[in-house]
């Protein structure tokens, strides 16, 4: 592969997610200081937050800890006692779906709030300055931090991020066995848990409708500091279903009533909440059984799709796999970028069990290990599916023509007889075999059954000026699909 072009993408992204971290400053800064006699009281810091405001951070300093000053903080908005946590921390979120711990979630009201100041210890003499400072983001605006639940990336560096995009908690239907036995709604604390286990870098816990679950995932962050946790939701209605990431917003999911009368209006939701939609599980059948599971909204505009589930579970092929069903859009011309999830109901599956945890993955090349750079990196298609899950299993595409390089989920134009160049790099993959996928026409990819090790195949396409998607796929001996790549555009 073409290092140069990763380098390129790279430094866009890092530029993006630079911005992202830093590009908002405080929208208030107040300043205060207490002196001795303060000791053994409680001081109010009063601001005003204006309406709008989906989530409020706040962050609270002081001088003096190196002669004993300790302050401790809490908050009351302007209808009711909103938390406490003493001395333990100097940063807080409140918002409608999640709040730090300490804090208790709810509608961030406009008007006077009040920052509770307690002095449990100041000596005689001495003065501690503090410094509050206050954000607030608006309703429908993207969020002023990497990710929603950290300031900062969990890990920096580009890199291939290894994810689950699909699983459920007791927040909506998953379940599993308690300490004595007995079926109870699972813990949000058990899928964190297992993707830990199962080696992945992020996860998305989607739960039907709801964002309930959103709180537990802010308290879990800080102790999972390794994995990064991204809110997301699966929309689920009878004519479909359909994870929403990069927002905590509710989007209303009663599609087909008079809110929400078509698609089209749901659409509407998550992109004036910059929301990140992917259709589940298109190739399985709805009716009785499952209601709404296949996809059969009949006014649906794909060109405003920006991600479908090709492999959910272990329906990577057969009659409910989703990538026939994502193949025809490509064919229609459409660029959507294919992912994997397990839809995960019970966190204590095993590895190699039916829609365990990190069954499939999809792994994911970005900027950094951040909300905002793994969602950037869906978005872009630079993603393959693994559908077992594995730690090691890779496939990349890169595509070269008179100096230009695209990778997967990239375009590039190629003028009529240009030579384009693509490079097929896996690993992993011994005894299985390559099969290139262009413009929905299938080919045994040249060079044989893959040896041990590291494989590099190139292969040429004449240009012609005409559009074309280009995609690989590795099977096993028998057939079964391994790894799923998203396609490199020409002319697209």
């Amino acid at each position: 592969m073409n290092v140069s072009g990763w380098q390129r993408l790279l430094a866009v992204w890092l530029a993006l997610v630079a911005g992202v971290a830093c590009a908002q400053e405080p929208q208030l800064t107040l300043h205060g200081e207490v002196r001795r006699a303060q000791f053994m009281s409680y001081q109010e810091v009063p601001f005003d937050v204006p309406d709008g405001v989906s989530r409020l951070t706040v962050e609270f300093t002081y001088t003096g800890h190196d002669h004993g000053t300790n302050l401790d903080m809490g908050v009351i908005d302007p209808e009711r006692f909103r938390g406490w946590s003493g001395g333990n921390k100097h940063t807080f979120t409140v918002s409608e779906s999640d709040a730090t711990p300490s804090y208790l979630p709810g509608p961030v009201v406009a008007g006077r709030w009040r920052l509770l100041v307690g002095v449990p210890a100041i000596r005689e003499g001495s003065v501690a300055q503090y410094t509050v400072k206050v954000w607030w983001q608006k309703v429908g605006t993207d969020a002023a931090s990497a990710s929603t639940f950290s300031q900062k990336p969990i890990r920096e560096g580009a890199a291939w991020y290894r994810g689950d995009l699909h699983m459920h908690t007791g927040h909506s239907d998953g379940s599993c066995a308690s300490e004595s036995g007995v079926k109870v709604p699972c813990p949000v604390f058990l899928t964190a848990q297992a993707a830990v286990a199962r080696g992945l870098d992020f996860i998305a816990i989607t739960d039907h409708n709801t964002t309930s679950h959103y709180d537990a995932m802010r308290e879990l962050q800080p102790y999972f500091d390794k994995l990064l946790l991204i809110p997301g939701r699966e929309i689920t209605t009878f004519y479909g279903h359909a994870n929403v990431f990069g927002t905590t917003q509710f989007i209303d999911f009663r599609l087909g009533t008079k809110p929400v009368p078509t698609m089209n209006a749901l659409l509407d939701e998550v992109d004036a909440a910059h929301g990140l939609i992917a259709l589940n599980h298109p190739g399985i059948p709805s009716g009785e059984q499952c209601m709404g599971c296949g996809w059969t909204a009949p006014d649906t505009d794909f060109a405003r799709i920006h991600v479908m589930e090709a492999v959910n579970g272990a329906d990577a092929d057969g009659e409910k796999s989703g990538v026939p069903v994502w193949q025809r859009q490509l064919d229609r011309g459409l660029r959507i970028t294919a992912i994997g999830g397990s839809d995960n109901h019970n966190a204590l599956l095993k590895p190699g069990q039916n829609n365990a945890i990190g069954s499939p993955t999809t792994v994911v090349y970005a900027a950094s290990l951040s909300e905002s750079a793994i969602l950037a990196g869906i978005r872009a298609g630079h993603v393959f599916v693994d559908t077992d899950g594995t730690k090691t299993r890779s496939l990349i595409l890169s595509a070269e023509a008179d100096g230009a390089h695209a990778s997967m989920g990239d375009a590039m134009r190629v003028a009529d007889g240009a030579t384009v160049t693509l490079t097929m790099e896996a690993n992993d993959v011994a005894g299985m075999h390559g099969e290139v996928i262009t413009d929905g026409k299938r080919s045994m990819l040249e060079g044989g059954i893959f040896a041990p090790g590291k494989q590099v195949r190139t292969f040429t396409i004449a240009g012609d000026s005409k559009p074309h998607t280009v995609r690989v796929e590795i099977r096993d001996a028998s057939g079964r699909l391994k790894l799923l790549g998203n396609p490199v555009y020409l002319n697209r």
